[in-house]
This record gives C-alpha cells, structure tokens and sequence, in this order.
C-alpha cells in the first residue's frame, strides 16, 4: 500500500503514546507503521533526499501534534503524550488532523505565524485558512516549496524558543551574545564580551563595534517563562544601567513578550532601545543558523530557453 499522508499519522500517534510511556519518535514510527500494516517495501521507500518516507510522516506528525500541545518532547529524539493528549484520545475521534488541532489556541497560534512568515516572504495576505497540503493539484512545484519552507521555519522557531526557556540564565546570556555575532555584530576588528554576573549592574553584554571600543552597543538578556512579561520597571532600570554606562545605545533580549507600557517607552527616550522578543529572537537564530542546522536542498529545474535558441 501506499504510505497514508502525515495527518493519517496523528491519531494511531496519540493511540501509541496513550500508555503514558516516554518512547523515542523512530520507535513511535516503527508502531505507527505496523498499525497501517506497511509492508517492507513500504518501509523502505525513501524521500530523494534519502530519508524513509513513513519516518518522515511520522516527525511531522510529531510536530504538529507538538504544536497543539498533545504530545511533549522531554527527552531528545523521544516523544510522550500529554494531558491535552490523553482527553483527546479519551473522546475517541475518528480522525485527528489540522483541522482537529485548530480547536487548540497553541496550534492557532503556530498556523498564524507560519501564514505570517509567507506575508513577509511574498508582500501578499495569506488567506484565512488552512495551509496548502501537498496534494492540492491546482499548486505549482514552487507553491509547495515555498510552503513548505514556511511551515518548517516556523515549526523550528517554536521548537528553538522551547530550548531557550529550559536554559539557564548565564547559557542563555552567551547564547544571545552568539546571536549577535552571528547577525555581524561585533566584526573583524571589534569584540563581545559577556560580563553577565551578580552584581552586574544590569549589563550581560558589551559589543565593541571598533578596535577601540568607542561605539558600543549594551545588551540585557532575561531568559523568562512565556507568560512572565517584561515590563516598564525592567526598561527604565536598563536605561539606568546605560547612564552608568555613558552609554545611549542598547538591546534587550527576552524569551518572553514585552507589556505594551514598556513598548511605549522607549519609543519617547533619547537612547535608541532595541527590544527583541522571544519569537523574533528564534526568528533571527533560524536565519542566520545559529542553533539549528540546514538539512536538506532541493533544486528545481527550469528549462534553459536561451540553450536552444543559441543552437
């Protein structure tokens, strides 16, 4: 038979991980397939790029049940179902797909931004619904690409800031120093320099633009849990930080979001005052590879109508 579709997946998924056990995703995979009864042959058909098909189906059915919240990643290369995973496995639908998960505001959340990745991409309003699936015969080959791109960079996004909240505040400081190297900050000729400690005075980080370090840039990292906002008390004590500094430039970086208040502000000082979320922050680790890692091209082919002219 033919391997089902990645949303085929989701349910026997949940169905395995119901006991409650952490197991790894190829271990999952290899269950799922005995569940649709795939032959040998079906197991080793592959992807161009090498990659088992069923295997392949099987993490993305992984992700998208991540994003929803039914399932949780506890261990690297495992998966395990959650208390949002049990009750939907307790109601017993009859199929569990994109259209299911959109009852859970996480994988809302995940579809908006992976609509929004594509605006920014194409200048174009994405429709209000669900994603293009790879089977939509009116999509032309770089439509699905494209796609599927965005809804990689966004799956990735959600699964870096996880791991930046599960770091450590000093891990999560050098982290974000790496980020702003990576982005070309800092330079040939200038330098980064982490100076988070106690007593700090409420700098992490100092980047020296010049071999003389007469243009610096201050940086505040707080690795914070999602719901904990940074406010307006946290900027004003970082400007002050900044005063002590002489300086008047500065990043703040969190893992979190920032209170409206806060936003406003600096938008009135004199400083010039980066603000940098914790979705933008696994934005800007994703595009320039910093924490993650390109796994796979693929060339489309086009025909070359200056060849044949010139025959």
């Amino acid at each position: 038979m033919t391997v089902p579709g990645f949303q085929d997946f989701m349910l026997p998924t949940l169905q395995v991980l119901a006991d409650g056990r952490t197991r790894p995703w190829r271990e999952v995979a290899a269950s799922v397939a005995e569940t649709f009864r795939l032959t040998d042959e079906d197991r080793a058909t592959a992807l161009p790029n090498g990659k088992l098909v069923f295997e392949n189906r099987e993490a993305w059915a992984l992700t998208h049940l991540g994003q929803a919240g039914l399932i949780a990643r506890p261990v690297r290369g495992s998966a395990a179902i959650t208390a949002a995973g049990q009750a939907a496995v307790a109601e017993h639908p009859q199929r569990v797909d994109m259209n299911y998960l959109y009852r859970y505001p996480t994988y809302q959340e995940f579809r908006t931004r992976r609509h929004q990745r594509s605006d920014d991409e194409s200048g174009e309003s994405a429709p209000d619904q669900a994603p293009m699936a790879a089977h939509d015969d009116e999509a032309t080959p770089e439509d699905l690409m494209s796609a599927a791109e965005s809804e990689n960079r966004a799956s990735v996004e959600s699964e870096v800031l996880d791991r930046l909240r599960a770091l450590d505040p000093t891990a999560f400081e050098r982290l974000v120093l790496n980020v702003l190297t990576g982005m070309g900050y800092g330079g040939k000729s200038g330098a980064v320099e982490h100076t988070g400690k106690i007593g700090d005075g409420g700098i992490d980080g100092i980047i020296r633009q010049d071999p003389l370090g007469l243009d610096r840039i201050y940086l505040q990292a707080k690795r914070y849990a999602e719901d904990h906002s940074v406010g307006r008390p946290a900027i004003q004590a970082f400007v002050g930080a900044l005063h002590g500094q002489q300086a008047d430039r500065g990043v703040f970086i969190t893992t979190s979001t920032y209170s409206r208040e806060a936003v406003e502000y600096t938008r009135f000082l004199r400083e010039r005052i980066v603000l940098i979320d914790g979705r933008e922050l696994a934005r800007l680790m994703v595009l320039n590879n910093v924490g993650v890692q390109d796994q796979s091209t693929y060339v489309l082919k086009r025909l070359d109508e200056d060849y044949f002219e010139a025959l």
